[in-house]
């Protein structure tokens, strides 16, 4: 449950500090008082898409802050991405002027996508644009799915479908015409003999820049060498001879004055470097063998490396990388025919499985379709639409191999609102106000089948008016009996309804214009609820069935509860 909101420069609210409720939370107001703005920055904190319009002008940030009770459901996100939360789960998203944004989930740091993960744990946000969606016949599958197809259905027809389609994509990059598969042999012959002509070696590359660097210094170093040697052991006074002598008189010295032990030590061990020092340095001049030929040759080779490396855009590794795969590609060419003939038994194979993990998957859809029917009849027949039919149709799927990556079944719903009419498309058919209902009807479905604490509705109410709007608040007063539910409304009826009402208004204030949000008593809810029935002329007699929708909401509610 969403139990605090926290809100920081975010459109025209200066800041906000909202307690929610159990049960129904309504946010009422004028017309672009600012209702909207406190979903959007619900959304925000719960890792929705974000843009620096979202920041209150003249404002260098934006700051949004919710704190959510902890649930079971959350143990394996919080446990997979290092997170201890102790008493609540805090989350909370900075937006700066500039865009960019931050994301925290009890004091760590989270990305977008990480916090999107998690809302999805917390709470389900219907908002304006869902009733629009409803509308398109492509998603109708996937509600259907959600309501009440085993995952694990999918999940096996997904994976034999991904295995069918894998290879019937090998089996035609391998049916080539003669003329094409002819150029293709030439080709990768061409680039296989190029290659092997090459003798590419690992790490080669680099040994020949290494090497003529050398090659290049040859004189410097040379001198640089015998100059090193020279003073370090090859002249009358160099420095191993000269380190040999100070290390017998630091001996002699040390036998009178034993605390010198430690020197004479760090003296000879300096002889003994001084000698591996000059002998390295020694073998190195004995084993330096410098020839133009050489040279010659590893530029020639670094030009031919170069040449390749630019032809074919890769490194040595995917040089050598590309020869394999070359050799493969025609391989596979040359025994396409043998190769063929197993892979068009296996997608035979494949293809069988498909179908009947298809079957089963649409055997599941269908009976989950008739459940979804009489749900969904049920919910609108309670939101004033008696007359309702509600179906799920199916036509299989017309292609060759009789099913897609969603299986072999295409879904979309009909409905028909009044009596004596035909099932119809959804588009056609419906009504603004009837599209809420059905979104609602759906949302209230599918909610038996997640364990989301916590349901947003912006706007349900679109479209519906009268007793239509009553049995829409009634609808989510039962539904807020078993999870939370905030709702934003410009509807007496489902206003009258709410357990905790917050007034959302907008005021100007040394020139600007602030958005606040107030929690309302029973006489602030009075005094609203006259608002929404009469505008601004409010009256005795306004305040008086204000007063009386609000005693008749409570009985219902009463009702509920027994």
């Amino acid at each position: 449950m969403l139990n605090e909101l926290h809100i920081e420069n975010i459109a025209v609210i200066e800041r906000a500090d909202i307690s929610f409720a159990p049960g129904l939370n309504v946010l009422t107001g004028e017309t672009g008082a600012g209702k909207s703005i406190v979903i959007d920055a619900i959304g925000a904190v719960l890792g929705d898409r974000v843009s620096r319009e979202l920041v209150r002008s003249g404002a260098d940030k934006a700051v949004v802050t919710a704190s959510f009770d902890l649930c079971a459901e959350l143990e394996s996100f919080l446990r997979d991405n290092d997170i201890d939360a102790e008493d609540e789960l805090i989350l909370q998203r900075r937006i700066g002027a500039d865009g960019k944004s931050s994301c925290r989930v009890c004091g760590v740091p989270v990305s977008a996508v990480q916090l999107k993960e998690l809302s999805s744990l917390l709470v389900d946000i219907h908002g304006q644009n869902d009733g629009r969606q409803l509308m398109d016949e492509r998603r109708h599958l996937s509600y259907l799915d959600r309501f009440g197809v085993p995952e694990r259905l999918r999940e096996d027809f997904s994976a034999a479908y991904g295995r069918f389609s894998a290879t019937r994509d090998r089996i035609d990059s391998l049916r080539l015409d003669e003329e094409e598969k002819e150029r293709l042999r030439d080709r990768l012959s061409y680039r296989i003999e190029e290659l092997e002509k090459a003798g590419l070696k690992k790490g080669e590359y680099e040994e020949i820049e290494t090497r003529l660097a050398l090659l290049r210094n040859s004189e410097k170093l040379t001198e640089a060498i015998d100059n090193a040697c020279s003073l370090l052991y090859d002249g009358d006074e160099n420095a191993v001879s000269l380190a040999q002598n100070a290390a017998n008189y630091a001996q002699r010295a040390a036998s009178y004055a034993p605390e010198l032990e430690s020197s004479v030590k760090a003296v000879r061990d300096a002889v003994f470097s001084l000698t591996d020092a000059a002998e390295t340095l020694r073998d190195l001049r004995e084993s330096l063998d410098f020839s133009p030929e050489e040279f010659d040759a590893l530029e020639s080779r670094l030009s031919l490396l170069n040449k390749l490396r630019r032809k074919y855009g890769a490194d040595e590794d995917g040089l050598i990388g590309l020869l394999d795969e070359s050799r493969r590609k025609l391989s596979e060419i040359e025994s396409a025919d043998a190769i063929l003939e197993g892979l068009e038994r296996r997608l035979a194979e494949e293809k069988r499985a498909c179908a009947d993990k298809a079957a089963a998957l649409s055997a599941a859809r269908r009976e989950a379709a008739e459940l979804l029917q009489r749900r969904i009849v049920e919910e609108l027949r309670d939101l004033s639409m008696p007359s309702v039919r509600f179906a799920v149709e199916f036509t299989p799927v017309e292609n060759e191999a009789g099913f897609n990556a969603h299986g072999c079944d295409q879904v979309r719903f009909l409905m028909s609102a009044n009596a004596g009419e035909e099932l119809g498309r959804i588009s056609r058919i419906a009504s603004g106000g009837e599209l809420s209902r059905i979104m609602l009807a759906m949302k209230n479905v599918f909610a038996e089948h997640d364990t989301v604490p916590t349901m947003i509705f912006d706007e349900i109410d679109s479209g519906v008016s009268g007793i239509a709007a009553q049995r829409v608040g009634e609808k989510l007063c039962s539904v807020s009996r078993g999870r939370q539910v905030m709702c934003v409304t410009h509807l007496p009826q489902i206003a009258a309804m709410a357990d905790t009402h917050f007034l959302i208004a907008k005021k100007e204030k040394n020139g600007r214009t602030f958005t606040e949000v107030t929690p309302l008593d029973r006489q602030g809810r009075t005094e609203e609820i006259a608002r929404l029935h009469g505008g601004e002329h409010i009256t005795l007699l306004t305040l008086a069935s204000a007063e009386e929708q609000l005693a008749a909401c409570e009985q219902y509610k009463k009702q509920l509860r027994a």
